[in-house]
């Protein structure tokens, strides 16, 4: 048995050696919000915060992140059925369609903005050169994190 915490709360599982983190969050948790896109961590679909940093959890063992704090999509709203603040800026700017790919990136913007809470165009692309998008074209997402970095300076002030 293995402890985890996930999204706040201490969890205890029972994890294989070789299973990884994006299998335990999806098949134990039902945390379903982290895609299984590639399984060989080239979309980004799976993305979660490990310690605050962004891993590819299809190519995590979750084995590796025993004690760890694990943040994923479903944990970032402040109530059920509200959105966070990158959340909302990503639903306003157009930045999801089919939306598979949307929540590896919000967890991503979410690294970035604890980050740099003020970043520029050519850091927001770093940030998310992990993340292969089909659909939307990466305008929209770009204006999306520009918002959401504008409204969290705004409530920090």
């Amino acid at each position: 048995m293995k402890t985890f915490i996930v999204n706040g709360v201490t969890r205890t599982l029972d994890v294989a050696d070789n299973q990884v983190l994006a299998e335990m969050l999806r098949e134990q948790l039902g945390l379903t919000g982290c895609k299984i896109g590639c399984d060989q961590a080239v979309s980004g679909a799976c993305t979660v915060l490990l310690d605050g940093v962004p891993v590819t959890a299809c190519a995590t063992f979750a084995v590796l992140a025993e004690g760890k704090r694990i943040e994923t999509i479903e944990g970032l709203a402040p109530a059920r059925g509200m959105l966070d603040p990158v959340q909302q800026a990503f639903a306003e700017a157009g930045a999801v369609q089919c939306g598979f790919c949307t929540g590896g990136i919000i967890m991503s913007v979410h690294a970035l903005l604890r980050h740099d809470p003020d970043p520029d165009d050519a850091t927001i692309r770093h940030w998310l050169e992990a993340h292969v998008c089909r659909c939307t074209g990466y305008g929209m997402i770009l204006d999306a994190v520009r918002l959401a970095a504008r409204r969290l300076l705004q409530r920090a002030a």
